[in-house]
């Protein structure tokens, strides 16, 4: 009887991990127990077999060659090996095999059952591949009663009236499960059924789409997948535009209210630069055409309408940028801004929903309004409970 033999009794098949004078340590093949010493008189009723044995009583189905994993399984396969590969020296020792499992179990955050599943699974068969995952079975057929549970949810919950599930199960049996003189059918799924077929094929997206329309999912409900300004800002001059209402009311000289003014900036997307605004009573086209005006004005005239003496380089910007990058506003797609390409402009239109896309210029707002803000409190400023 030598190290690594398999030994087969009856159902029974155990392989040989250390011999020790009259003492065996041996792991059962079939029940995946942990390792136990033996007295050597209590294997003679043993005969030796073979791995194809093993593999045939146990119903295991291992694959020799570990190149016709796919990289997923591979990944893991090691990952697997790698986790238990520590104690496999020390089998024979109790005491340090379950100090292992419990450090190991720790490093890993998984439980020392699951570290002791994967050491006793490797033992049995003396080979990595059946540590890997097995794939997935294709999709079975639905049954019957999984059609009609479909078909229900389809109908009834995933709708804009925002029905229930429980509402939407008891018109399940109405539609599905009544002859023609509306009499139940004696078997028909419980609501625990119904409810377990909905959490196990119920996909967010369709709920949200399904429920509150698209554009609210687009709006409130989708995934943030990164902000994306890097993918239009590979050099200088990709100006990103917007505009927003400023949270201010303005009176004019005699105290009566005029109303809230509309800042509309474009923002150089690679050095963050204001290449230039407008602040109006107007949006929209009229505003357009004011923001395309300070873009080539010259800023050191312009400031100094205003008091402010700066030198060139302090705002050196007097040109339109080669790309503009807005949303989907009407004044962005109308006739009147598509004449900008006559001059060489790339104008790309963002989808709806989008701000993140144009970080920048949202920020840009942000600050602009931060400034104010603390200096006008309480004097027409918009609070956050308006």
């Amino acid at each position: 009887m030598k190290k690594h033999d398999l030994l087969h009794s009856g159902d029974s098949i155990i392989r040989v991990l250390d011999v020790q004078d009259d003492r065996i340590l041996v792991i059962d093949c079939i029940k995946h127990s942990m390792p136990v010493w033996v007295e050597s008189e209590l294997l003679e009723s043993y005969v030796g077999c073979t791995g194809g044995e093993l593999f045939e009583v146990s119903g295991v189905d291992v694959i020799g060659d570990t190149d016709a994993l796919d990289a997923d399984q591979r990944k893991i396969m090691h990952e697997r090996y790698t986790m238990i590969a520590p104690m496999l020296p020390f089998m024979s020792d109790d005491k340090v095999r379950s100090k292992l499992i419990c450090s190991i179990a720790e490093d890993h955050q998984v439980s020392k059952q699951t570290v002791r599943n994967y050491l006793c699974l490797y033992l049995s068969y003396l080979d990595m591949a059946v540590l890997a995952p097995k794939k997935r079975k294709e999709d079975r057929e639905l049954t019957q009663d999984e059609k009609h549970m479909r078909w229900a949810l389809n109908k009834f919950f995933y709708t804009t009236k925002k029905q229930s599930l429980m509402t939407a199960y008891t018109m399940m049996p109405k539609e599905r499960y009544c002859d023609a003189m509306g009499v139940l059918a004696e078997e028909y799924p419980s609501f625990y059924q119904f409810r377990y077929y909905y959490r196990k094929t119920r996909k967010m997206q369709n709920f949200y789409i399904s429920r509150d329309g698209l554009k609210n999912y687009q709006r409130s409900n989708r995934p943030l997948i990164g902000e994306g300004v890097r993918e239009f800002a590979s050099a200088v001059g990709v100006g990103m535009l917007d505009a927003t209402v400023c949270d201010i009311y303005l009176i004019n000289d005699e105290g009566n209210l005029v109303g809230r003014p509309i800042l509309t900036a474009c923002i150089d997307a690679y050095s963050s630069l204001c290449c230039g605004y407008s602040l109006s009573w107007e949006g929209g086209i009229y505003s357009l055409r004011g923001l395309m005006l300070n873009i080539i004005a010259d800023k050191v005239a312009w400031c100094k309408r205003y008091g402010i003496s700066i030198q060139k380089e302090d705002w050196d910007c007097d040109m339109l940028p080669g790309t503009f990058v807005t949303d989907m506003g009407s004044e962005y797609k109308s006739e009147n801004f598509e004449q900008i390409a006559e001059l060489g402009v790339t104008v790309i239109n963002l989808p709806s929903y989008r701000p993140e896309l144009k970080g920048l210029v949202e920020k840009f707002f942000d600050l602009i309004q931060e400034m104010y803000k603390k200096h006008l409190k309480g004097k027409g400023v918009i609070e956050p409970d308006y």
